[in-house]
């Protein structure tokens, strides 16, 4: 059976847990020898926001854009330049919806991610996102802890 394209990717947010888990990602990839990836989602409620609010598309486009490089940059950051090289997915909807999509599409996938994003209150009343990801996923998930 084939596996796919090995990859790790790690799923970024910005918060302390997603910057946990791209260091554990970029150890594992280091360990592996497979690329690392660095996979973010702009949350479908800020784009809602913005079309609702009447902005053009492109300023939707910019400020996923920008929610991405954002993400992308504290992430490199933490990870002291071992990412400088790895790829960048920026997806757009609801997170843990697009992260099942992207690893049922892209066999070999290893995600790695952190237990609790910035969405804390909203994961007592709706399940996490991790937590939804580990139930659905169909490869291997990582969760990093605090």
């Amino acid at each position: 059976m084939d596996k796919g394209s090995q990859s790790i990717v790690v799923a970024c947010d910005g918060s302390d847990q997603s910057l946990s888990a791209a260091k554990m990602a970029a150890d594992l990839a280091d360990a592996t020898g497979h690329p690392l990836k660095l996979l973010a989602v702009s949350p479908y409620s800020q784009t809602e926001t913005l079309v609702i609010a009447g902005y053009e598309q492109t300023k939707v486009d910019a400020a996923k854009e920008q929610y991405g490089r954002k993400v992308f940059d504290a992430t490199k950051k933490a990870l002291g330049g071992r990412a400088d090289s790895a790829e960048e997915i920026l997806l757009s909807g609801d997170p843990a919806h697009e992260i099942i999509e992207y690893i049922h599409s892209n066999s070999g996938t290893h995600l790695v991610l952190g237990r609790r994003g910035y969405s804390a209150v909203r994961s007592l009343t709706l399940g996490s996102v991790s937590e939804k990801i580990v139930r659905h996923a169909t490869g291997p998930v990582t969760v990093v802890g605090p």
